[in-house]
């Protein structure tokens, strides 16, 4: 039985130690944060497990692997919504939809009539819309926080950092996936600011997420249950400071407004920024020297392509396998 010390118990994390952990290994998680909370990346993700959507800019492998998704968190946590995903933009910019539209796949055009009956809410305020009927979504906070659970219930063993070996080596086989945090070994990692929003809002009610293609700034919308939502998200390449600007709150709160007036009158819970991990190319990497294994580089596709991240690390230990996205540490 292999033994595996994993570094992070983010998204990344809590996935690779799930499938390691499925494949008979004995895994030990050292996070320094514990317990899933505003600390990590992925508490502030948007929890869209939406591939198809993701193609309009997204490399292809993004959306072939992100298709692993939803089937892998039904499992092992429970909380997929399958509602699909619904892209709108106002009536004077329905060149977006179109040009959004020639980029994806797997979707289906509506009409007036059935936006409102998907979303009732929204009725009389588009004209045009795309339905991705096949993609869903969950709760990310609930999710990492059943996923780690799940892991304590089936014997992995979460560390503190005040106990964690003061160099790789003292580990043997290691998996690192802390995101930006490992900038210090991937030197060609960079981190993408995204800012986002948590809003309470009961007068508006939305059945999936909402992706509103506006001039200003692209934005989705996700219902979190009980009249909140999750707003977000900025994407600007610089690292992150801890604070939503005064700028990203005004032009994502006023694309709330474009898509429902009544976000106008939402009280703001939390504002949240993250560093997205990214490669160049904003693909994940797998790279090994030795026993230290990186997995990283999930950019803004955590939740997306955390699974199949994680099951490619698993075939590179137990299966002796390369997987597409394994490469040499740059130079």
């Amino acid at each position: 039985m292999s033994q595996v010390t994993i570094i992070g118990g983010g998204v990344a994390g809590l996935c690779v130690a799930q499938t390691l952990l499925s494949r008979g290994a004995e895994v030990t998680i050292y996070d320094g944060g514990g317990a899933p909370g505003p600390h990590a990346c992925s508490w502030w993700a948007g929890g869209m497990l939406a591939p198809f959507c993701e193609g309009e800019s997204a490399e292809e492998p993004v959306i072939r692997l992100g298709q692993e998704a939803v089937k892998w968190w039904d499992k092992h946590t429970g909380a997929v919504t399958r509602k699909g995903s619904l892209v709108l933009s106002p009536t004077r910019d329905e060149a977006d939809l179109r040009r959004f539209a020639r980029r994806t796949t797997e979707h289906r055009e509506l009409d007036a009539d059935t936006i409102a009956t998907l979303e009732p809410d929204l009725a009389g305020r588009f004209t045009k819309g795309l339905f991705f009927e096949t993609e869903a979504h969950l709760n990310p906070r609930a999710a990492l926080s059943t996923l780690r659970k799940e892991l304590m219930l089936s014997g992995a063993l979460f560390v503190s950092k005040n106990a964690e070996p003061k160099t790789f080596a003292e580990m043997g086989l290691t998996i690192d996936c802390r995101g930006y945090a490992a900038k210090e070994h991937l030197t060609d990692l960079r981190g993408v600011k995204g800012e986002m929003l948590v809003l309470s809002c009961p007068e508006v009610k939305l059945n999936r997420p909402i992706r509103l293609l506006h001039p200003r700034m692209p934005v989705y919308i996700v219902p979190r249950g009980d009249g909140v939502f999750m707003l977000g998200a900025t994407q600007i390449e610089a690292t992150a400071s801890k604070k939503v600007t005064a700028r990203s709150m005004l032009e994502l709160l006023s694309t709330a407004y474009a898509l429902n007036p009544a976000f106008g009158e939402a009280e703001i819970l939390e504002t949240g920024v993250d560093n997205r991990p990214a490669f160049p190319d904003n693909l994940p990497r797998i790279r090994r020297n030795g026993n230290l294994i990186c997995a990283n580089g999930l950019f803004r596709h955590g939740f997306l392509l955390a699974p199949a991240l994680a099951r490619m690390v698993a075939e590179v230990i137990f299966d002796d396998a390369t997987p597409e996205v394994m490469d040499e540490p740059a130079a």
